[in-house]
């Protein structure tokens, strides 16, 4: 007997942020009947669901093998366990790269392995990692500083990205663009969040609406097709889809990150039917 749609989140946010809440409304008006349940949870039988949404599994980046062991178990789920192998190590961006996309300049270090540390501020953070946890900003001559945070990651056998700092971030943020069902929804704009070495810790992020220019909309649409192609699956496949833009050092948009596995959304910070658009997109992947 199938149990509806399942939203997975974890076991300190089982409900998400409530950003979602009109979503699963808008799904149980609708005739489907969904509810949220903790992704490690022994008791849940995510296997009898019509759909399992990855929407807050947030704390897979210590255990990334034990929730892609436990994503390989769900038969219907959103996006695959496929993509989520790909997409939890952010050493995809190479492949991205490689596909012709722009993206923030990304070397990865491997345990064991030494950086050659950018010229000015840079970043260096888990390559599984969700959010900002475990990333911190460095600046030029702080190459000490971030070797020690670097042996920290590797110590815990964690390969590391080191980034340039986009200095436009620290003045205009990130644009998100959120897709779902392979179509745009909706954008919002993140203020930057990792201060400079010895200033303040990272806090909440500060989420406003924003309307993206053509030239991040552009960048978004390419990636999602690249993206899509490197996996072999449509756009359609891919029930939602954030992709993170920021402006690079010429003032073109290069990619930061794109979120195929459990992205905030925003919804708060859309229109009145963004949420209507989401639950429309789950219902078509019901079987």
């Amino acid at each position: 007997m199938t149990v509806g749609v399942l939203f997975a989140g974890c076991r300190r946010l089982p409900e998400g942020t409530g950003d979602e809440h009109a979503v699963v409304q808008a799904l149980v008006d609708a005739g489907t009947p969904t509810r949220w349940a903790v992704w490690d949870d022994p008791d849940v039988d995510f296997a009898a669901a019509e759909l399992v949404v990855l929407r807050a599994t947030w704390d897979y980046s210590p255990r990334r093998e034990e929730f892609l062991a436990w994503c390989e178990t769900v038969p219907r789920l959103s996006n695959t366990a496929s993509v989520v192998r790909w997409n939890t190590d952010k050493r995809y961006l190479l492949d991205l790269a490689a596909a012709g996309l722009p993206i923030v300049p990304t070397t990865v270090v491997d345990v064991g392995d030494s950086p050659q540390w950018p010229d000015g501020e840079f970043v260096v953070k888990p390559a599984v990692g969700a959010g900002a946890a475990g990333a911190r900003r460095f600046a030029p001559g702080e190459q000490d500083l971030a070797a020690d945070h670097l042996a920290a990651l590797h110590a815990d056998g964690r390969a590391a990205l080191v980034q340039p700092y986009q200095d436009h971030v620290d003045a205009h943020g990130e644009t998100a663009l959120v897709f779902v069902g392979g179509r745009y929804s909706h954008s919002f704009a993140k203020a930057a969040l990792l201060p400079r070495t010895g200033d303040r810790a990272p806090g909440d992020e500060k989420l406003t609406a924003a309307t993206p220019r053509p030239a991040d909309r552009e960048l978004a649409e390419n990636a999602l097709d690249v993206g899509a192609g490197l996996l072999g699956v449509s756009r359609a496949d891919l029930l939602y889809a954030r992709v993170d833009v920021v402006t690079g050092a010429d003032g073109r948009p290069v990619l930061l990150e794109l979120e195929l596995t459990e992205p905030y959304l925003g919804f708060a910070h859309a229109d009145s039917a963004a949420p209507a658009r989401f639950a429309s997109a789950i219902r078509g992947q019901l079987r």
